[in-house]
């Protein structure tokens, strides 16, 4: 499945609000999924969108790196 077709299916899971597709650095890959309203992203592990709310990472932090 490609991102197109998550963004058309996956909601936030804490506000069920519309999600964005964040691109890896030069990787052609979907890093995450964030969500603007939560200001958080769901990560992208071995290619599996992680839609959990306790594994999601404050917008601040993942910009700061953290993975």
């Amino acid at each position: 499945m490609n991102t197109e077709e998550l963004l058309q299916i996956l909601a936030c899971p804490k506000c069920l609000g519309r999600l964005e597709a964040v691109p890896g650095a030069g990787t052609g890959q979907t890093d995450g999924f964030s969500c603007a309203a939560c200001a958080v992203i769901y990560p992208v592990r071995d290619d599996i969108p992680v839609m959990l709310i306790e594994e999601a990472i404050p917008r601040q932090e993942w910009d700061q790196g953290k993975r």
